[in-house]
């Protein structure tokens, strides 16, 4: 057989090997798509042998990550990273080789992948930063491609279609997508769910589209340069696909999607492809060559790369914008205390003054650009051009806008944030688990944080959101008190490298406290106002965060009236605070203290933090003016006062 014949059947016997030893996989995908996977790593993928972290590399996303065998085989044979003993432990404890691609564990995984059509939606935003960059630095320093590879699932989730309809709009030449069009689902054939015309749908999007036999590797080299020549099109190229292709009698079913094969079913597929049945695991020498063929063609332009960043005016910029941000150069707005502002409008100042001092820091929201008050200082990001352009229009796509920025973000170059209002968190919420999951230091900014929206009513006030987000782990929630907290806070998020921030924000004002206070906001959680009197025996702790501070300052006179003395925390970062040493917690919280929590949300998971009661909100909002909405629910001066005497009274 010839030596690419022998590349491709090498990756299906990988693939079968390895589910079939781990008990556990989706080897169908695998050989459906190994021709696919062959034509594009070894003639296509522009990567340095030598380092697989070359910034102008190409981007290889598989978002049907169920699919994994079929990267870590071509990663292993190209050379780029996996040995075959990890492909021997699929799927196993430790082992880089997880039952999905996951960000970090491989050089060459670029994204964590599996939920279906993230993947996809992290293209669109790779593709977004290579253009971004290209553009604001330099075409000659900044010119790569970025290939998706997906399938029937991803193409039926809507995140999908909200990336691909931004992308088609944004005329994102350098994204090139091979639909693996299989026809397959786990509960069978795609037409008991699925029958538009994809390719039609995608042509309404403004796509470049094909149809090939995905099996046909001359029809694939051609299709994908096609996909390459066109740069004012992202290219869709639906690749007509049997699943577990060369599988005796699984071929083109369903149960050879996310099942190991068995042992006869391999040695059937194995003996028809010309291979040695009796086998595993084993590599032969013109299955790398034929991978490897281009490794000096691919060295040499890296070290062309090398030459031209050297030579370059603009080469220190692409390496400043390829480093982490420096918040240095950032003058980080002081407000005047006793002032009213809503925090969301703090937040325009600060984001104004960080994309002032960070060239590189870009992003948007859902159409909410007004009231999310994130317009930024220069141009927009447009299908013409994205030159100067420092603001996204995302348009209405909540769940779109994270995983692009997913994407943006884990390209490297840029600072993306996105933006909305925090009850629609919850269209979003897969996208920013996944950021949590891979570490990635992106900002979620989320406005109209609580009831005191007011008169839109229950489906518009967050009730829930803020202890869902902190359910997930490795996300920081920030509900900052007033517009230096805000200041605070922002610059907390932006110097944090290893997970995600939501910043939540509101539209009503809030009286704003002196700097020299708020900026211990920089634990997580500090003593706002001490008690009056030290050596009281009735003392209590009122404990809040965002606009709730101020009403448990309000709260104070009223309490001292029944005989209290009072101390006010603000915890703006609960999981930031829950850093600090046991020593300054105790502190701020000292357990022999009865606590009171303060926040309009679910109480749940205050309950839980050492408090002895929290005053919050079990049920949805109203519609109605947000103060008349806080008074009918007891948010006020008054239920705090009734709080402390029900559970701090010892």
């Amino acid at each position: 057989m010839t030596p690419e014949q022998r590349a491709v059947n090498t990756i299906k016997c990988l693939g079968m090997d390895a589910v079939q030893q781990a008990n556990s996989g989706h080897p169908g995908m695998v050989m459906g798509m190994a021709d696919i996977a062959t034509v594009l790593w070894s003639d296509f993928v522009k990567y340095d042998p030598n380092d697989a972290h070359w910034p102008d590399r190409d981007r290889v996303v598989l978002s049907n990550g169920h699919g994994s065998m079929l990267l870590y085989a071509a990663l292993h044979l190209s050379g780029q990273s996996i040995t075959i003993e990890e492909i021997k432990e699929f799927r196993q404890w430790g082992a880089v080789t997880a039952g999905h691609p996951e960000y970090g564990y491989a050089d060459g995984i670029e994204t964590t992948t599996g939920p279906l059509g993230q993947g996809f939606a992290n293209g669109v935003g790779m593709a977004m930063a290579e253009r971004w960059l290209r553009e604001n630095v330099d075409p000659t320093l900044v010119d790569h491609h970025t290939y998706v590879m997906c399938g029937d699932g991803c193409l039926m989730e809507g995140v999908s279609a909200e990336a691909a309809s931004l992308a088609g709009h944004l005329k994102l030449g350098k994204l090139v997508v091979l639909y693996d069009d299989n026809s397959i689902t786990i509960d069978g054939r795609t037409d008991i769910a699925f029958g538009e015309d994809v390719c039609a749908r995608f042509e309404a999007y403004g796509w470049q589209t094909m149809r090939i036999d995905g099996h046909d590797r001359d029809a694939i080299r051609t299709a994908i340069q096609t996909g390459k020549d066109n740069v004012q099109q992202p290219t869709l190229i639906a690749c007509k696909t049997v699943i577990a292709q060369g599988a005796p009698t699984k071929a083109d079913t369903s149960s050879a999607h996310g099942a190991p094969l068995g042992d006869e079913e391999i040695r059937g597929a194995k003996i028809a492809m010309g291979m040695n049945p009796d086998e595993k695991f084993v590599v032969h020498n013109d299955a790398y060559n034929h991978f490897r063929k281009r490794h000096d063609v691919l060295s040499k332009q890296r070290q062309a790369w090398d030459s031209r960043v050297a030579n370059s005016g603009n080469g220190e910029l692409l390496t400043q914008y390829l480093s982490p941000p420096s918040t240095e150069n950032v003058d980080w707005p002081v407000f005047e205390e006793g002032t009213g502002m809503a925090t969301r409008n703090a937040s325009q100042s600060i984001l104004t003054a960080i994309a002032e001092g960070i060239p590189n820091f870009i992003g948007g929201s859902a159409d909410l650009a007004g009231s999310n008050k994130t317009k930024m200082p220069g141009g927009d990001c447009t299908g013409e051009s994205f030159v100067n352009g420092r603001t996204i229009h995302f348009g209405v796509r909540e769940h779109g806008m994270a995983a692009i920025s997913n994407g943006l973000i884990l390209h490297g170059g840029v600072h993306p944030f996105c933006a909305t209002f925090l009850v629609f968190h919850d269209y979003m919420r897969p996208s920013v688990r996944l950021s949590a999951l891979m570490h990635q230091p992106l900002n979620y900014v989320y406005t109209h944080d609580s009831i005191f929206v007011g008169e839109d009513g229950p489906t518009h006030q967050p009730i829930e959101q803020i202890e869902s987000m902190r359910l997930i782990p490795n996300l920081w929630v920030m509900r900052p008190a007033d517009a230096n907290e805000s200041s605070v806070m922002w610059k907390v998020a932006m110097d944090r490298r290893d997970g995600p921030n939501a910043l939540c924000f509101t539209r009503q004002k809030l009286p704003t406290l002196n700097m020299n206070i708020a900026q211990n906001a920089v634990y997580g959680g500090y003593t706002v106002q001490d008690f009056a009197d030290a050596d009281s025996t009735q003392k209590c702790i009122l404990v809040a965060t965002g606009s709730e501070v101020s009403l448990a300052l309000q709260s104070i006179d009223s309490l001292e009236a029944e005989g209290w003395s009072v101390r006010v925390v603000s915890i703006p970062c609960r999981e930031l605070f829950m850093t600090q040493s046991m020593e300054y917690r105790q502190s701020v919280l000292p357990s022999e203290i009865p606590s009171i929590a303060i926040e309009a949300g679910v109480r749940q998971g205050w309950l839980g933090f050492g408090v002895q009661g929290a005053l919050g909100l079990d049920r949805f909002g109203a519609s109605a003016p947000g103060n008349i909405v806080a008074e009918k629910l007891g948010l006020h001066v008054k239920g705090i006062v009734q709080q402390v005497q029900q559970n701090a009274l010892r």
